[in-house]
């Protein structure tokens, strides 16, 4: 007995027998055998354009399948990128791959993979595609930075900013970003006892940058904790040597030993130390209450000083004034007059000389009026 089956547009019939291939439909109408040897028929829509079955590979071999498919074999370096009507759609691994040959224009483009960069015109449309990520790293290097790259536990090149594509599938590839911009440690609380044995608190701001990357990440774990550990070493060793007194006077002195010592360590880790300076001194609640004191007495002593300096001052002005009035008796009347206009400044008296001293007359007359009162 005979069944029909219709095959439609966009679709094959593959009909096998006894779980062989035996036939392959083309679309339009077809009669299959309904009893032994029973035909099977497996529809397929060829707009989906990539063949996958169980028995893949059997299939994509047979003769009968050969004409419909395009089979792509790709070796352990090979990998190739698949456009369907101009555009990319798939990105192939090692193996075997089939297409059907009716979904569309296909083209195929090879690629050898190896340890240099990974460069293509349609790299945005590649990386749209999941299964190139499991074939390319792709790294994104900001401006404030750059990024190590190693292959196998050796240091391969120093990415700068931008975008940067490797194959994966050669060797093992690891990253490490480096921070490039300028940066700050803030090295606060450190408890230090000065030449005088006098404890302390100080507090420390240390302004750096990398300058050479490789050495940043290589010589060291961690180049921001090296330098910090160095930087409070360096503080210790500069401030034991002082006695408070010194520290007080000018702690800018103490901060550029600091920074040149920094400085020569720094080096050594691939960092520029920019600047180094101590931001704070603290002291002990008991001892600040001395330093207060002796402020206070040093202070008032001073303003002593100063006020004696200006009565001596004025003792010896009055002094040469007097002297100057008792060589020039003009001088002196003059001197008088002033005073009697200031005297008389405001007041609505009038007032008759005669021809004698003025200012004999004046004072007489100006006693003879408080007498009256």
């Amino acid at each position: 007995m005979l069944r029909n089956i219709h095959i439609c547009k966009g679709q094959l019939g593959l009909v096998f027998r006894r779980g062989d291939l035996a036939r392959v439909l083309a679309p339009g109408s077809h009669w299959l055998r309904a009893r032994f040897p029973k035909e099977e028929c497996l529809v397929i829509n060829t707009a989906n354009t990539r063949f996958t079955h169980p028995r893949f590979d059997a299939l994509v071999r047979d003769e009968l399948l050969k004409p419909y498919l395009e089979v792509i074999e790709l070796g352990d370096r090979e990998r190739a990128i698949v456009r369907l009507d101009h555009r990319v759609r798939w990105f192939l691994g090692p193996g075997r791959h089939a297409f059907w040959k009716d979904a569309g224009v296909l083209e195929v483009e090879r690629l050898d993979i190896g340890p240099v960069p990974f460069e293509h015109a349609s790299m945005d449309a590649i990386f749209t595609l999941p299964e190139s990520r499991l074939h390319l790293e792709r790294i994104i290097v900001e401006s404030s930075e750059r990024v190590i790259l190693t292959r196998d536990g050796q240091v391969e090149v120093v990415l700068d900013p931008g975008q940067h594509v490797y194959w994966k599938d050669v060797g093992k590839i690891a990253m490490t970003r480096v921070v490039v911009q300028e940066q700050y440690l803030d090295i606060g609380g450190q408890e230090i006892m000065t030449a005088d044995k006098v404890s302390l608190r100080l507090n420390l701001l240390v302004n750096y940058r990398v300058v050479e990357v490789i050495k940043a990440a290589v010589v060291v774990e961690n180049y921001s904790q090296a330098l910090y550990r160095t930087a409070q070493m360096i503080l210790r060793a500069a401030v034991g040597t002082r006695p408070l007194d010194d520290l007080l006077a000018d702690k800018h002195a103490i901060g550029g030993e600091i920074e040149a010592s920094l400085k020569a360590h720094a080096a050594g880790l691939g960092l520029d130390v920019i600047s180094a300076g101590v931001r704070d001194i603290i002291l002990p609640g008991d001892m600040k209450h001395l330093l207060n004191q002796v402020t206070e007495a040093q202070k008032r002593a001073e303003a002593d000083l100063i006020r004696r300096r200006e009565e001596t001052a004025a003792a010896r002005s009055q002094a040469n004034t007097a002297r100057l009035y008792a060589q020039n008796p003009t001088l002196m009347r003059l001197r008088e007059l002033e005073t009697l206009e200031k005297v008389m400044d405001g007041t609505e008296s009038t007032f008759i000389m005669g021809s004698g001293d003025i200012v004999k007359e004046l004072t007489a007359t100006l006693m003879s009026g408080h007498k009256r009162e």
